[in-house]
């Protein structure tokens, strides 16, 4: 590794393997790391271990080995715990599922080899197939604990990864659609990325995603996959075509499903480091490149609704954005304290990013003490814990010691 500080790391968190990059900047480009020295093992077991004699975590390759020799306490499903938010019995204590997080985190980032990899981090990237709100809590809570801050942690789903991968390769990849078929062993989904002018922006999307089991044959196999292709593809034009999971395989797909693949002089690329990479080239233009900003990918964890009010700043009347849309909602929070001008409720402007009208949404009050007009002060909190839909807090601050503060604090969810 080449970097001693700035580093931008990529980390695919997965169900069952994960893997570690970071961004080479002499070759510019993410540059994998291998978990045994020597080898090309870029992939390594999402499992951790307790070992009960050092009090200390083991994790991959290293876990199965002390579990395997040693006894040692083997947690082989941390993904799922985090994912569904689960507390873990591992020797004689309870475990949080960040605390697994952690231990793995923390273990994949001493395969880098710096001396201080937090202090010397800029960004790090750590990529899940989905991201619910306890996926969301519990990274943060696990990359808080081992010292990386808020604004040094990026999160991305597959989907988002995929998007940064496609987008960050040659212009010629992707003037045109762009095909994923992801595997798993017998299964395979199709995903079509394409994008769409949205007046100053360039939208991208992801298409909703389309299922198909293959036979157990070699010959079944490229039979059902050809078939698979020629539906999925149809007359539409592909710039570049990438394969992902485990379960395709060349041999077998060599007599019907290549020719197929290739049609039209597609660029076709098969691989399992897509995600991990996609991870690395997001930290790279979101802190540094900021070459794609003139396009903005439609996920399913964008929020798509700006959120304000109308208030007087200086005496003169002016609209305060709270929530602007474009950003994922895991990273959509807003902090502000007002003073109420003869109302006894809050009204938020909603607008959809697509439209220039905005909606007008209340939200009462009750037994907001009586006071003299602006006097009573309130902060207001706004924060995501899912797509559309936003958590709002409002607290009475009182008026200095003229009129304390009434500790009323008032709670709503908002679907937007």
């Amino acid at each position: 590794m080449n970097e001693i500080r700035d580093i931008l790391i990529g980390i695919d968190l997965g169900e069952k393997v994960s893997q570690i990059c970071y961004y080479d900047r002499r070759r510019q480009e993410p540059v994998e790391v291998t978990m045994k020295v020597g080898s090309a093992c870029y992939e390594s077991p999402s499992c951790v271990c307790w070992r009960e004699k050092s009090q200390e975590w083991s994790m991959g390759l290293e876990a199965e080995y002390f579990a395997r020799e040693q006894g040692g306490i083997l947690v082989e499903n941390f993904y799922h715990l985090c994912e569904e938010d689960l507390k873990i019995s591992v020797g004689g204590q309870m475990r949080e599922p960040w605390e697994l997080a952690a231990a793995y985190i923390q273990g994949m980032i001493h395969f880098l080899g710096s001396r201080e990899p937090v202090k010397n981090t800029k960004c790090l990237a750590v990529t899940v197939p989905n991201l619910n709100g306890n996926m969301v809590k519990n990274l943060q809570k696990a990359c808080e604990s081992i010292g990386y801050s808020k604004d040094q942690l990026l999160l991305a789903d597959y989907s988002e990864s995929f998007y940064y991968y496609a987008y960050c390769q040659r212009l010629d990849f992707r003037t045109r659609n762009i095909g994923w078929y992801a595997f798993d062993e017998n299964q395979v989904t199709f995903r079509r990325l394409y994008a769409s002018a949205g007046g100053k922006l360039t939208f991208v999307r992801l298409s909703d995603p389309v299922h198909a089991e293959l036979g157990e044959s070699a010959e079944d196999k490229d039979f059902d996959f050809c078939q698979f292709l020629i539906n999925t593809l149809g007359n539409d034009l592909y710039s570049s075509i990438y394969i992902t999971g485990h379960g395709f395989d060349q041999e077998w797909a060599k007599t019907k499903s290549i020719p197929i693949l290739c049609r039209q002089k597609r660029k076709v690329f098969e691989g399992n480091n897509l995600f991990v990479k996609g991870a690395c080239y997001a930290a790279k233009e979101q802190l540094e490149d900021k070459k794609l900003k003139g396009f903005l990918y439609l996920g399913d964890a964008l929020v798509k609704t700006n959120v304000g009010m109308e208030m007087q700043v200086m005496g003169t009347p002016a609209y305060y954005a709270l929530i602007e849309a474009g950003k994922n909602w895991y990273d959509c929070q807003s902090d502000c304290e007002i003073l109420l001008d003869g109302r006894e409720d809050l009204t938020f402007l909603v607008a959809r990013m697509d439209e220039t009208s905005s909606q007008k949404v209340k939200m009462k009050l009750p037994g907001l003490p009586k006071r003299p007009n602006k006097t009573t002060r309130l902060h207001l909190h706004l924060e995501y814990t899912a797509a559309g839909v936003c958590q709002i807090r409002v607290e009475d601050l009182g008026f200095g010691e003229f009129y304390p503060s009434s500790r009323k604090v008032w709670t709503e969810t908002a679907h937007w």
